[in-house]
């Protein structure tokens, strides 16, 4: 099985305009067989870009998905803004981001939340890219410190949920590496890689696909994708350069 890059435009970009134009420029670039690109535009661009990916040649489709950066713990109801998991799919949208650090700290998000989100993405059938990570008060009381709190968050937020291999992808993200200019050493990456996978192979006896997350441009992308304990790359900024992107895509 191939690497996975997924894309997390996060609010970019302004115009729809302009997000049509990226995600056309990203569909033309060459993908390495077995990978596969996830792009996870804003809500507001979701729709039209699921149905300009429908528009692709099925060449151009393959190995390219489409993604929502988050998702609901209701189909539907009165939640103000909120998107539910059947919604995604009737757009052909095939994984969501679950967890992020940013709707964490933002949004105030809990492992509550997000493990209720999971339940209902997962059993829509769903691919969930769960992101987890410790802040730098964390990190800096050492690994073994990092990997407990890294593990409480898997245990909390998924909790009596039965989940299949090869529904769940865990985004690593270090948070104090994230806009800052600082990158996790790619072998402390690879031991929590390798934390996490044999953790949940023990608990919940499944194997899971892990992510980096940590500021990934392409410059780094290699030092981590290629990593075999590295699965892929949770991409942010470095994602809205089709250029830039297109070269993380090729590290693999």
């Amino acid at each position: 099985m191939g690497k996975l890059i997924a894309a997390n435009w996060k609010e970019h970009p302004k115009t729809e305009a302009e997000a049509l134009a990226l995600f056309k420029a990203v569909a033309k670039k060459e993908r390495p067989d077995g990978a596969e690109v996830v792009i996870c535009p804003p809500f507001i661009y979701l729709e039209e870009i699921a149905r300009e990916f429908k528009r692709l040649t099925p060449d151009r489709r393959k190995g390219l998905a489409v993604g929502g950066q988050d998702v609901f713990w209701e189909e539907q109801g009165a939640y103000t803004s909120e998107v539910g998991p059947a919604m995604l799919r009737s757009l052909g949208v095939k994984y969501a981001i679950v967890g992020h650090s940013e709707r964490r700290r933002f949004e105030k998000e809990t492992d509550g939340t997000i493990n209720k989100k999971i339940a209902l993405a997962a059993r829509d059938g769903l691919k969930i890219i769960l992101c987890v990570g410790e802040s730098l008060s964390v990190r800096e009381k050492g690994a073994a410190v990092a990997k407990k709190f890294v593990g409480q968050q898997l245990l909390k937020d998924l909790k009596n949920i039965p989940l299949k291999t090869g529904q769940l992808f865990v985004a690593y993200e270090p948070i104090w590496a994230i806009g800052t200019g600082k990158n996790d050493r790619p072998e402390d990456t690879r031991d929590m890689a390798v934390f996490i996978k044999s953790s949940l192979k023990k608990t919940r006896r499944i194997s899971v696909r892990f992510l980096y997350g940590g500021s990934v441009n392409s410059k780094n992308a290699a030092d981590y994708v290629q990593l075999k304990e590295v699965d892929g790359a949770l991409v942010g900024g470095a994602s809205l350069k089709a250029e830039e992107f297109g070269k993380i895509i090729n590290s693999v």
